[in-house]
């Protein structure tokens, strides 16, 4: 099944798409057996994978090297988080070709400087490109692309920046003339009051993408309900829930000086053959090995 395609589809029915964070081939799987719609190939997970700041230094070939691995692992369309996308739009162009060969359906731009701060740090460097800068940007983004149905998202960092609603939405507005299919409209307010405005305001002349982390109040209920939200990203959950994890089974495996306390707690070696697709090496084994 074509990726582009049935992201598209997805997008044309009345409920929310719930896309989750995913940093490997591993979390892939775990996401498409949760029941999730699609996957966020995230910068910021990858980011953190390679004990790395979320500061554009992961490079695009790191960031696509991992999408095409997810790709073979699962069969979820993959939106992938471009950052700034890896320079001006001559490298706009060029990445989302490569991209879009590499199985994403579709990529989000956002409208910072190059290298980016990571958004939700307290007291982060937030510089915003000039509009007709970044709508050259989308312009370059839409023309590289080889099917319609791969979806050009521009993501609005104006709220994140402390610029206001006013700007957010002349940002958006700029960002929907130059042909972005989606708008993604962040914050890191800690309650919905900031995004549930910007909705409030929202012509609907393109669907919205929210990244609720910062206000986990904001349920897949509460948004579908204002009708004007497309996708729904579950930004970082993925890397948080691994680190949380493995912090406390490392901590319990010291304190007990062994593994008796841990061993009914983790996934047993059973469930790892098992998503490695074991059986169907031994399967193999029979077949050929002579």
């Amino acid at each position: 099944m074509n990726s582009s395609g049935s992201l598209a589809r997805a997008l044309s029915r009345s409920a929310p798409i719930q896309a989750m964070a995913t940093h490997s081939p591993l979390s892939a799987k775990l996401a498409e057996e949760a029941g999730f719609d699609a996957l966020w190939a995230s910068g910021f997970e990858l980011s953190a994978l390679y004990g790395l700041a979320d500061v554009s230094l992961i490079t695009m070939t790191q960031h696509i090297e991992m999408l095409r691995a997810i790709a073979r692992a699962s069969a979820l369309p993959i939106i992938a988080d471009i950052d700034t996308g890896f320079g001006n739009a001559v490298n706009v162009a060029h990445a989302v070709a490569e991209y879009e060969r590499a199985g994403a359906a579709a990529v989000v731009i956002e409208d910072k400087s190059f290298p980016k701060m990571t958004s939700l740090i307290a007291g982060g460097r937030q510089e915003l490109l000039r509009i007709e800068e970044f709508q050259g940007k989308i312009e370059a983004a839409c023309a590289a692309r080889s099917s319609d149905d791969f979806c050009v998202i521009a993501r609005v960092e104006a709220l994140i920046a402390g610029l206001g609603q006013a700007e957010a939405l002349k940002r958006a507005q700029a960002y929907c003339e130059a042909g972005a299919d989606m708008i993604l409209i962040h914050s890191k307010q800690k309650t919905p009051d900031e995004i549930e405005a910007f909705i409030a305001a929202w012509d609907g002349l393109v669907p919205l993408v929210l990244v609720p982390t910062a206000y986990p109040q904001m349920t897949v209920d509460r948004i579908a309900a204002t009708g004007k939200v497309g996708i729904v990203i579950w930004g970082n959950h993925a890397i948080r829930a691994s680190v949380a994890a493995m912090q406390e089974v490392f901590a319990r495996v010291l304190a007990d000086g062994g593994l008796h306390g841990v061993e009914e707690t983790i996934a047993p070696v059973t469930e790892i053959f098992r998503l490695q697709k074991m059986d169907d090496i031994k399967d193999l084994e029979q077949r050929f090995l002579r």
